[in-house]
């Protein structure tokens, strides 16, 4: 980005001065507008409390990003006592922002109500699994769905099927409804680019019934192959099944996918992450943990969080409220 009015660039330039001065940069100074540049792979040119207040000299802010930089804010001194007015609960600022600031076309939101009464509806209980496996960890599919079903063994997550001979599997605490019971409905909702994890789990309950004798449907709304960022209608595609997830009672969500993070952070629910392997050949291990938070990963924090502490500080270790995520250690996510 070459703009003149990108902020970045003009602290480069030297045109507002060095770190040390920019809070006496004068009003008439600066430009009408300021270009904000937050992209992953440059983020540090905002968070120190001499660039914020110099920022708070421009009339007007535009600002482009693709990480959820709301944890950064709150590393800065100037902000905490109004940001803890704002948000008493921490970890439920992400919920809260995105319910208020979201506002899904009416095509998206079609998709959402049609998929979610034939699919979410009329299930006594709706698991929500995100499987996302990319490019530079190509873990093979059976590898995956492995740690999937390690995790659901862990968790007790998918409704357990009978043995052959009628004996129900081991670890099952379930007990047989009595005749004229209504059978329990499951509805499990898949979301990946391939469907080869909904085929394989449909067809397990296609060929075998459950420990409680209950129901069990698997869906997935849609298998893109691999993702087209420039298609509209891939990305509203997209948009609905991250609603859709965030309906779910109980959601599983893959390490480092900023879509599950927005899924679960809408529902407000403390997801299961499934753990990213170390290479394509080693299963992970453990399979998944309980997230300790509903906030998103701020995946890329930059050194200059810390602005006027040591550069060796530990950016997770300054406030309480602020720690390392669960799947990206370098990452910080907000805990209440």
């Amino acid at each position: 980005m070459t703009s003149p009015t990108s902020y970045k660039n003009m602290k480069q330039a030297g045109a507002i001065g060095g770190d040390h001065h920019l809070i006496n940069v004068a009003a008439e100074a600066l430009p009408a507008y300021v270009f904000l540049d937050l992209i992953q792979s440059y983020t540090g040119a905002a968070f120190c409390e001499a660039d914020q207040r110099v920022l708070a000299k421009f009339n007007w802010m535009v600002v482009k990003s693709d990480v959820y930089f709301a944890t950064a804010l709150f590393l800065v001194p100037a902000y905490r006592r109004e940001l803890a007015r704002l948000f008493p609960e921490k970890e439920a600022v992400f919920h809260h922002l995105a319910r208020y600031l979201f506002h899904p076309s009416n095509d998206v939101w079609g998709i959402v109500s049609r998929l979610y009464e034939a699919y979410l509806a009329g299930a006594d209980e709706r698991l929500g699994l995100q499987v996302r496996v990319f490019p530079e960890v190509p873990v093979p599919f059976e590898t995956m769905y492995g740690q999937i079903m390690l995790c659901s063994e862990q968790e007790r997550l998918l409704p357990k099927v009978a043995q052959d001979n009628g004996a129900a599997r081991p670890n099952s605490t379930a007990v047989q409804p009595r005749d004229g019971m209504k059978k329990r409905l499951t509805s499990i909702l898949v979301t990946s680019l391939t469907p080869d994890y909904y085929e394989r789990i449909r067809g397990v309950y296609r060929s075998n019934r459950t420990d409680t004798g209950g129901h069990v449907a698997v869906h997935q709304p849609s298998h893109e192959g691999a993702q087209h960022t420039e298609a509209r209608g891939h990305n509203q595609r997209a948009l609905a099944e991250i609603y859709l997830l965030s309906f779910c009672d109980r959601i599983v969500t893959t390490a480092v996918s900023t879509f599950g993070y927005v899924a679960h952070g809408l529902a407000g629910v403390r997801p299961l992450v499934l753990l990213r392997s170390p290479s394509p050949e080693t299963p992970a291990e453990p399979p998944c943990v309980r997230s300790l938070s509903v906030e998103p990963c701020l995946q890329a924090p930059p050194a200059q969080h810390v602005c006027d502490v040591r550069e060796a500080s530990d950016i997770g270790a300054l406030v309480p409220y602020v720690q390392h995520c669960e799947d990206v250690h370098r990452g910080v996510k907000l805990f209440s």
